[in-house]
């Protein structure tokens, strides 16, 4: 049940990037007393040509690795660490935190894995944050926990970590990371931070988990090639899900299906535009904009096309089951299966193709054995999705006339039975345009 009375907070790495960025995020939590525990991510870059700390520790990880000189990986380190002590000092704190960076680069050299050492960016900026703000700190590893696979193990977490946030009323949280069951350190391998703060809201039984970042929300279209697309004020997880899949990348899916589960709602904000109402993500909405009808438009590149041809092949039984057996066996998956009478087309990843290209070719050729099989790389697919396409006639025909009118050859149409998304195909060297054409078709500037 959800607590009104309890929101849970994550901030990105760009926000906890320096000392000035820990005043604003200070300010911001301060600004809300429901706003009482904090997942946060380890520093991220100050300016366009700096490096994450993430992704130097990942660095001094690979130089131990390497067995390169203890004065070059002391001198390394001396910047890691530099950074920490930078924060520490212009915040006028008095914290020494000299023994957990040093305990941190024996371990390193010792026995501890890649794991451990890409996780002691978010340990040691929570173990700040929390004396900035006079809160606890709760390490990761005693409330997050992994099964043996590497799996997350949900009933264990939700127990230790629920039980932990009961005692305390305010908590710094590090993101990114738990625990294995021998003791070692687990990264969550896509997501990272926002998992953390998804699985926190979750059990805390939030009313509302809010992820801060250095973006005013999800935008309708990728802003590198439609510029300045407007803001999406109110997303549903479906529709997320869906702009996620085909490269929106401001929220990762897998963050969504702890609190999408317990019906929390998610508000995406900008710590640089702290009054700036964001993107709400929510479990349902009625609501959308009749002037515009779509949520967003968003695809990637990267895809090959599988032609199969074969006389009668609606009548032969069991030809699609051979089909994605052959897939399931050779352990790849599709992305799309249109087809017709006669003939069958297999979407997928242009990689996973050519990691099992000739083995899957051959397979076809012998168990399905079809008139002729042709393959087509170079292929994008864009999804157009929004709630408000099954109340609107023409929306399919906007979009196809859209991609006419720039001269843009449809390879491939596929529409979901529910009517949230509609998804094309085209070649690679139209992307750009056809998503810019779909934007515009739709938002009127």
């Amino acid at each position: 049940m959800a607590n009104s009375k309890v929101k849970v907070v994550k901030f990105g790495g760009s926000s906890l990037a320096d000392a000035e960025h820990f005043r604003q995020v200070a300010q911001i939590i301060r600004s809300d007393p429901n706003r009482r525990y904090i997942v946060a991510s380890a520093p991220g870059k100050r300016f366009p040509a700096d490096t994450k700390v993430t992704d130097m520790l990942y660095r001094l990880y690979e130089m131990i690795r390497s067995r390169e000189t203890s004065q070059t990986i002391e001198e390394y380190y001396r910047q890691i660490k530099q950074r920490y002590l930078t924060i520490i000092e212009e915040l006028g704190l008095s914290f020494d935190i000299g023994g957990e960076l040093d305990y941190i680069l024996n371990a390193m050299c010792a026995v501890s894995g890649r794991d451990y050492a890409a996780s002691r960016g978010e340990y040691l900026n929570s173990l700040i944050l929390a004396k900035y703000l006079g809160y606890r700190f709760i390490d990761a590893e005693n409330v997050i926990y992994f099964k043996e696979n590497g799996t997350f193990d949900e009933s264990k977490t939700y127990e230790a970590l629920s039980e932990e946030l009961r005692i305390h009323e305010r908590a710094v949280i590090p993101g990114f990371y738990g625990v294995m069951p021998n003791g070692t350190i687990k990264t969550f391998s896509r997501g990272g931070s926002d998992v953390t703060g998804s699985i926190v809201a979750r059990a805390a039984g939030a009313c509302l988990y809010e992820n801060w970042t250095d973006v005013s929300g999800f935008m309708m279209a990728d802003p590198r090639i439609v510029k300045n697309p407007c803001a999406i004020r109110t997303i549903t997880y479906r529709e997320l899900r869906e702009l996620s899949y085909m490269g929106a990348t401001v929220l990762h899916e897998d963050a969504i299906f702890p609190v999408r589960g317990a019906g929390i709602p998610v508000n995406i904000r900008n710590t640089n535009e702290p009054d700036a109402p964001g993107t709400m993500i929510v479990a349902e909405a009625e609501d959308f904009d009749a002037n515009t009808i779509i949520t967003g438009v968003a695809g990637k590149k990267g895809f090959s096309v599988i032609n199969i041809e074969k006389d009668m092949m609606n009548a032969e039984v069991g030809f699609t089951r051979r089909l994605l057996d052959i897939l399931e066996d050779n352990d790849v998956s599709f992305e799309h299966l249109p087809s017709g009478i006669d003939t069958m087309s297999v979407i997928l990843s242009t990689q996973v193709l050519n990691e099992h290209r000739e083995k899957l070719l051959s397979s076809i050729e012998r168990r399905a054995r079809p008139d002729s099989m042709s393959v087509e790389d170079g292929l994008a697919l864009i999804a157009v999705v929004g709630r408000g396409m099954v109340k609107a006639k023409g929306t399919a025909a906007r979009v196809f006339d859209a991609l006419s009118r720039r001269g843009i050859n449809i390879r491939m149409i596929d529409q979901g039975s529910s009517e949230l998304n509609i998804i094309v195909g085209i070649e690679e060297h139209d992307f750009e345009a056809a998503v810019e054409s779909i934007y515009h078709e739709f938002v009127k500037d």
